[in-house]
């Protein structure tokens, strides 16, 4: 959450890797610079091949870097999804991770259930649905409609 009264920038990860620079992802960017300060990261699971990943964090970080309204980190991950995230929140290096994905119809993310395992990590899980209007979140676990920005994990 980037709360404006946060004197320490919120970590944010991003996980996105055909939904990178749509405008619903770079929306939730923006909206979540104007509410605090962050830093973003964005991470590229499995991704078809190095070009692909290549081409995609060409095409995103511009956008991401315009929507934030500071640098974005790129990082890319293996072809499991969810081990990816688990390696890249190891240590602490984020506070919070946002989801994008393409629609529930065709996502093999969602497909997968992995906003809810990567809730599991410990850190609020925020999730992008393309084409869909109100946001999600994941919580202990537990899927949620998010009305606001997500609150941190109860410990």
């Amino acid at each position: 959450m980037c709360a404006a009264e946060a004197t320490t920038p919120t970590r944010v990860l991003v996980v996105a890797n055909r939904t990178s620079a749509t405008p619903d992802l770079l929306d939730m960017i923006r909206e979540r610079a104007l509410n605090g300060p962050c830093r973003f990261a964005l991470l590229i699971p499995d991704a078809n091949g190095r070009t692909g990943v290549d081409w995609t964090l060409e095409r995103a970080l511009p956008m991401m870097r315009r929507a934030a309204g500071r640098p974005v980190e790129g990082l890319v991950g293996g072809p499991d999804p969810f081990e990816a995230v688990s390696e890249a929140v190891a240590g602490g290096r984020f506070d919070e991770v946002i989801v994008s994905t393409l629609p529930r119809k065709v996502s093999r993310w969602l497909h997968r259930d992995l906003p809810r395992r990567i809730g599991v990590l410990g850190l609020p899980v925020t999730v992008v649905e393309q084409g869909r209007g109100p946001r999600t979140s994941v919580e202990d676990g537990v899927l949620s409609l998010l009305t606001g920005v997500p609150t941190r994990p109860r410990q």
